[in-house]
């Protein structure tokens, strides 16, 4: 049976555990899970929020694409990417990743992969919004994130 990637992009926050719970219900086959749970930064008191935009439709074939590749490279038994959209206040989770595999190095690997991906290529769009009530611009991506994301070229 081939393994489906699972991939939302939504507005209301996750439940780590209930996702992985999800995944694994029933499972004997799984013998590694490993997450990943990004949250938003205040980038030193500065950030009041970052508002998150996307288009619908086209950021989730993206997602599922990326996804797939990661399926095609990895003997996983489970992938799950939850990215959120809108306002997201710092201390608030923004994104999560979740792979499942028999075997540790498989996940952990997946896990990386999609999540370098996510954050450097998916096609979202971020904007500051300032604690001092000021809109800041959209955010770019960073060098050393693109540098990491090269890695699997």
């Amino acid at each position: 049976m081939a393994m489906t990637p699972i991939i939302r992009i939504q507005r209301e926050d996750f439940d780590l555990s209930a996702e992985i719970a999800a995944l694994t219900a029933g499972r004997s086959d799984i013998g590694a899970v490993v997450s990943f749970a990004g949250l938003c930064r205040d980038e030193g008191g500065r950030l009041k929020a970052l508002e998150l935009e996307h288009y619908p439709g086209m950021a989730e074939a993206e997602i599922a694409r990326v996804a797939e590749e990661a399926a095609r490279r990895w003997p996983l038994s489970g992938l799950v990417a939850v990215h959120r959209h809108g306002l997201v206040a710092p201390g608030e989770q923004i994104v999560l990743v979740i792979a499942a595999s028999a075997h540790r190095r498989a996940a952990f690997e997946a896990a990386e992969f999609l999540m370098d991906y996510l954050k450097t290529r998916a096609p979202f769009w971020k904007r500051e919004h300032l604690v001092d009530g000021t809109t800041g611009g959209w955010v770019e991506a960073k060098a050393e994130d693109d540098a990491a994301a090269q890695r699997w070229d």
